[in-house]
Order: C-alpha cells, then sequence, then structure tokens
C-alpha cells in the first residue's frame, strides 16, 4: 500500500509530536507501534528542567554548566547552550498549550530538585525542574497528543517501521509493516524524522518500555549511517529491585534518601555537597559500592530508598505513581517501610548523529543526509555526553523535537518529493518472509533472554576487557543464530511473535554497537566506567566515537571525531567534585 505525504515522522512520543507541532500547514502522517499516548515518554516521571527561577535565583548559563559538567565533558558545548536556554521558551509553549504543571501558592510554575542540578556552578542543589506531580511525561504527551489532533496530524497507530529509503542522496520515506494486517506499506515523503526511542531492554533489568528495542538506530545503522558513542548507556540508580520499574529522582529530590543494609545514609560519605542528587552514573557506582564491601541489604545486591520521614501528606500528593509502584510489585508500604531499589538500564546517551538542528550526519565531517532527521532518545545531538542529568530528557526532546520541526518546516517549503529508490520494498518483504518461512529451529525468546543475560552481566555499571569481550562473542554468536529463528506464528493478523521478532534483530544490532563502543574506548568517563581504566582520559579520549555497520555478524568500523568545546573557562574540561 501507498501513502505520500510532506513529512512522516516515525515515534509518538514526546520528540515526535513536538516536531509535528511545528508543522501546522503540512501535510503530516505519524507512525508508531503503540497507541500514541502509551509512548514510553509518559513514563518520564520526575520533571522538566529550565531555569526559569521562580522559587529561587537560577540562570540558563548554570543549567548549562551543569548539563557539560554532568556529562562529564563528552557534551558538545553549543549545544548545551541551545538546550538550557531554548529550555524556557519551550517550557511556556507547553504552558500555553495546556500542560497542567504544578503551581506555587501565587500560580507560578512550581519547581524542585534534581541530581547534578546546581546554583552558581556546583554551589548546591537548585529548583529547576517543573513537574506535573511524577507524572510529568504523562501529561506532556497528552498535551501534545491533543494538539496534533487539533493540527489535523494524520496518526498510523500499531505500525512498525521495518526501512528508510534513499534515493538520489536524500531520504525519501519509510516501509512499515501494519501490525493489524500483516500489510507492507510504503510512506513517500519530502523528509522523514526518527524519533523512535532507546534500547533499554537489550538489558534483563530495566526501566524502559516493552516497545523499546533500538527500532531507529538499528534502522539507519542497517543503512551505512553510523551510531555515535553507544557505549554511553545510563544505568539509573532507583530501580525496583528486580523488577526495573523506576523510582523518580523526584523522589530524592523532595528529600528521599538511600540507605545501606545496615540502616547508614551512605552518599554523605561519598558526595558531601550534593549527597543523594549527585548525578545518576556517580550514585549508581556508590550502590554498587556499597553492596560489593557488604553492605548491601541482607547480603544480597541492593539497598533502600527511604521516604518514610517525608510523611504522608508529601508522598500521596507529590509522588503518588511511584509510591503505587512499589506497592503493585514489591508489596511494600513506602509511608512505613523503605522501598529495595537497584540501579536498573535507562537510557541511551547515544544514538543517531545531529546536528543543532535535528539534520542526521553521516561522518567525521558533518555531512547532512538531506531529508532525514532525528530526536529523543533516539537521537545523539549530543548534549547529554557520556551521563545525562535528570530531567533533561525530556528538556532534549521538547528543544530538539522542536528545533528539528522548525528546520523541516523550511526543507519541505524548498525541496519536491524525489523518487522513490527502485524494489523500494524488497529488503522488508524478504525480512519479514524470511522470519515467516524459516525452519531453522532458533527460538527468538531463548536469543532476548541470552541477550538481557550478558549484558547485565558484563556491560553494566562496571566494565573490563574481559566481560566485554565475553560479550562481544556472545553476541555476535546470537547475531548468527537470529537468522534460524522460527516462528510459531505463520498468520498475518495481529502476529505479535514476528513482531517480537523483528524486533529483536533491531536489539541485537543496538547491543552490538555499544559493546564494540565499550570495548575500543579505554578510560572511564561518565556512565562507562572501566575497572581496568579507571581514570578519565582527555588526551586520548575527548571524542566522540562513530561506529559503522560492517559486513557480517557483530562487524563494526569505528571512527572518532572531536567533541566541541566553547572558548570560555568556565566549561573547561577538568575532574567531577560534588
Amino acid at each position: 500500500m501507498y501513502q505520500k505525504f510532506d513529512v512522516v515522522i516515525v515515534g509518538a512520543g514526546g520528540a515526535g509530536l513536538m516536531a509535528a507541532m511545528q508543522l501546522p500547514n503540512a501535510s503530516v502522517a505519524v507512525l508508531s507501534k503503540v497507541y500514541p499516548t502509551r509512548s514510553h515518554t509518559g513514563a518520564a516521571q520526575g520533571g522538566v528542567a529550565a531555569a526559569l527561577g521562580n522559587l529561587e535565583e537560577d540562570h540558563w548559563k548554570w543549567h548549562m554548566y551543569d548539563t557539560i559538567k554532568g556529562g562529564d565533558y563528552l557534551v558538545d558545548q553549543p549545544a548545551a547552550e541551545i538546550l538550557a536556554r531554548d529550555a524556557i521558551d519551550a517550557i511556556y509553549e507547553l504552558e500555553h498549550r495546556g500542560l497542567p504543571f504544578n503551581r506555587t501558592p501565587d500560580g507560578r510554575i512550581d519547581q524542585r530538585r534534581f541530581g547534578g542540578h546546581t546554583r552558581n556552578y556546583g554551589e548546591a542543589p537548585v529548583r529547576r525542574s517543573c513537574y506535573a506531580a511524577d507524572r510529568t511525561g504523562h501529561m506532556l504527551l497528552q498535551t501534545m497528543y491533543q494538539n496534533a489532533i487539533k493540527n489535523q496530524v494524520r496518526f498510523f497507530n500499531e505500525f512498525l517501521a521495518l526501512d528508510l529509503l534513499v534515493n538520489e542522496g536524500r531520504v525519501c520515506g519509510v516501509v512499515a509493516l501494519e501490525i493489524r494486517t500483516g500489510e507492507i506499506h510504503t510512506f513517500h515523503a519530502k523528509a522523514v524524522l526518527f524519533a523512535t526511542g532507546g534500547y533499554g531492554r537489550a538489558w534483563r533489568v530495566t526501566s524502559n518500555a516493552f516497545a523499546c528495542m533500538g527500532d531507529g538506530m538499528a534502522i539507519a545503522y542497517r543503512r551505512g549511517i553510523p551510531l555515535q558513542d553507544m557505549e554511553m548507556y545510563q544505568f539509573h540508580p532507583t530501580g525496583l529491585y528486580k523488577v526495573g520499574v523506576l523510582l523518580s529522582e523526584g523522589a530524592r529530590g523532595e528529600g528521599a534518601r538511600l540507605l545501606n543494609g545496615k540502616g547508614e545514609y551512605f552518599m554523605e560519605r561519598y558526595m558531601p555537597t550534593l549527597k543523594d542528587l549527585a548525578p545518576r552514573d556517580i550514585v549508581s557506582r556508590c550502590i554498587i559500592k556499597e553492596v560489593k564491601e557488604g553492605r548491601g541489604v541482607n547480603g544480597e545486591d541492593y539497598v533502600y530508598l527511604d521516604l518514610r520521614h517525608l510523611g504522608e501528606k508529601v508522598i500521596t500528593e507529590k509522588l503518588p505513581d511511584i509510591t503505587e509502584f512499589a506497592r503493585n510489585y514489591l508489596g511494600v508500604e513506602p509511608i512505613r517501610e523503605p522501598v529495595p531499589i537497584q540501579p536498573t538500564a535507562h537510557y541511551a546517551m547515544g544514538g543517531i548523529p545531529t546536528d543543532n538542528d535535528g539534520r542526521v550526519v553521516i561522518d567525521e565531517q558533518w555531512t547532512p543526509l538531506p531529508g532525514f532527521y532525528a530526536a529523543g532518545e533516539v537521537a545523539c545531538v549530543s548534549v547529554h555526553g557520556a551521563n545525562r542529568l535528570g530531567t533533561n530528557s525530556l528538556v532534549d526532546l521538547i528543544v530538539f523535537g522542536r528545533r528539528a520541526g522548525k528546520h523541516m518546516a523550511r526543507f519541505i517549503a524548498e525541496n519536491d518529493h524525489v523518487p522513490l529508490p527502485p524494489h523500494h520494498e524488497d529488503f522488508a518483504r524478504e525480512m519479514v518472509d524470511h522470519l515467516l518461512t524459516s525452519k531453522g529451529g532458533e527460538s527468538a525468546a531463548r536469543i532476548r533472554n541470552e541477550l538481557q543475560g550478558e549484558m547485565l552481566e558484563n556491560v553494566f555499571v562496571e566494565r573490563q576487557e574481559k566481560g566485554l569481550q565475553h560479550a562481544m562473542d556472545t553476541v555476535a554468536g546470537l547475531q548468527e543464530a537470529y537468522q534460524k529463528v522460527q516462528l510459531q506464528d505463520k498468520g498475518k493478523t495481529f502476529n505479535t511473535e514476528l513482531v517480537e521478532a523483528i524486533e529483536l534483530g533491531f536489539l541485537l544490532e543496538c547491543a552490538a554497537a555499544t559493546v564494540h563502543g565499550a570495548l575500543a574506548r579505554k578510560e572511564s568517563r561518565g556512565a562507562h566506567y572501566r575497572l581496568d581504566y579507571p581514570e578519565r582520559d582527555d588526551v586520548n579520549w575527548l571524542k566522540h566515537t562513530l561506529i559503522y555497520k560492517g559486513d557480517g555478524a557483530c562487524n563494526a568500523r569505528l571512527a572518532y571525531k572531536d567533541v566541541i568545546l566553547i572558548d570560555d573557562p568556565v566549561f573547561k574540561p577538568k575532574e567531577r567534585k560534588y
């Protein structure tokens, strides 16, 4: 089936919808695997950072400084300036479009503290996170979806993207599977935006939704587009024990504390200034250290998040969702009991490389691929560097989703459609047909389980050469086994086994790229902590990793490009201390 639009957006989370809102006069299609308001952006709980200064003095330049320092100086500094400056306008745009933020008594947007956000260049925590209880992402999605409907955006729900179409040096569309019917569709467009989110499902313990399988990254990767800084994957310190579901940093922003198995409030020993509100990479390592030194709870690999002293009123009014998660998943009552937590796979700092307008770039020289855009977690702009600060993910998607949308509006006004390439559906059809007809006898579930276990064991908070090489060999073996996956369901209508098998192929590509980058980067920086190279090495590694897919299972070519710094001594790379 063939459809033609000015713009096709793949992904109906915050970045995709924010971009769609910037195109009121264009024909826009949004493809989504799930119903739009069930996109993973809805899982963002604690807030969205912007230096509004509503409760105490704040400045966008302090936000920029915290973002660069939090990212362990792997951040492109001009992009961080855009993030911090534009965040203020983007928040007010969302407020005017109807987002129901919490309010101060005098009616302004309320703000709370979050990890790594400080006043006056690290002096003390600052109230910078704008929030709607602990349902900020959910409220953001609802607001954007309503505005997109008002703008006549055409939604194609339960469509899985399979391939990116390129012809005459330009991206000109996508091929997708309609999950309800099993039909293949071609979407012909002047411009395509990927906003497909991350790939946290590569790990067994994760905060990510089942939909987060790395679709957009893998599709681009297979078309020769590099992935950037994939080794920089964030592990959030407070996932529910064994489950991985997130307990927002907003809880610690309200005063919740981490306790070890001896009941000790341990973060003040490690980070005397920010304590529990240190950046996530640091807090995750501190938890691992407590566990390794025998101070986990009952000798197990978890510690406690303690909210009891906040009182029932604060917990009920400001943290209703996460406390309900603790009750439902662990049977723990947070008003009276501490909650067992452990680090959980959470966020990809790397992804499809883009410039500051969301245009995808394909090499070290920042060459754009015309007509192709990416925004949100699938993209690497790069504003998070080696470690994203809490509440900066929603800022990223509203700021750069908006910039990408505005740039696409100009692009489609100046360019016509280019023809589709010959046999443009062949690649997607062969992929689907192979899975439906294979008699190789291999189980997709077995491959997925082994992958998730391997990533949790060897590509987690702490890494080293031997473990990473083991992960590399394992992923290569799983990629070969994937070619023999055999499905039980051969039907076309709502064949979720087929969908999961296709997604597993995406996930393997992302996992392989992550391990390649991690094995090559011989230093410790942010979330990438190497036990065998414990120091940061700015002389040799102050640079971005670009990974290009090679021939055969798990082969890749690596290249590097410089981190962009600005001439200001405030932002000069230095040791991170909190």
